[in-house]
């Protein structure tokens, strides 16, 4: 995993794929932002899988009350460290956000280790439900990691997944793992009627 810049801008890459870039990020905010409007209420616990750049935290913090607690979940140590450094001007002080924990470990531990804890879980971690960045990874996006997050979630909890791309059949899986399911389709920056991003609410129904 490599941080890379040019000009202003930067880039946090996997190999040849752009996992986050500075430039172009509406659909990640749009990520808490429209999963807290779906809750309906700003309180609560929150949990976000991934760092990143950033752009989804900053969005949980404004959309979240004060009274509201915010679990970052980052497996990389060296994300952390960017944030606290050479991307420190882009988390502005949102790492010293009373709200916030920032918990270096996977978030899929995180999850199956909870019970009925969680308002939210928001997932950011690869660039779609499958294991990109680690095999690993395809325990959150099969049916077992999907009941883990259906457990984790309190009655009427949504699981917020991002995917840079459309993947099929994946409602079904949710919806076979017990969620209601909205899939919605978000411009990838600001402007964009061509290139979009999908974000699958499911929510907690029983």
């Amino acid at each position: 995993m490599r941080l890379l810049r040019s000009d202003g801008d930067y880039s946090i890459q996997f190999g040849l794929e752009e996992l986050m870039g500075s430039c172009d990020h509406v659909s990640e905010e749009a990520l808490a932002a429209l999963t807290c409007q779906r809750l309906g209420h700003g309180n609560g616990d929150v949990l976000i899988g991934g760092l990143g750049m950033g752009f989804t935290l900053g969005a949980a913090l404004a959309a979240w009350s004060a009274e509201s607690s915010i679990i970052v979940a980052e497996l990389v140590p060296k994300i952390v460290t960017w944030a606290r450094g050479p991307l420190a001007h882009i988390f502005r002080d949102h790492l010293s956000d009373p709200r916030l924990t920032i918990d270096v470990s996977d978030v899929h531990d995180v999850i199956a280790a909870s019970t009925d804890r969680f308002d939210a879980i928001l997932l950011d971690v690869d660039n779609g439900p499958d294991g990109m960045i680690r095999p690993e990874n395809e325990r959150l996006y099969c049916n077992w990691g999907l009941r883990s997050a259906h457990a984790a979630l309190k009655c009427g909890g949504i699981l917020a997944i991002w995917s840079a791309y459309p993947a099929r059949d994946f409602d079904l899986k949710l919806e076979a793992s017990g969620f209601e399911v909205e899939e919605l389709r978000v411009p990838a920056f600001t402007g964009s009627q061509k290139e979009f991003h999908h974000i699958w609410f499911a929510r907690r129904v029983h």
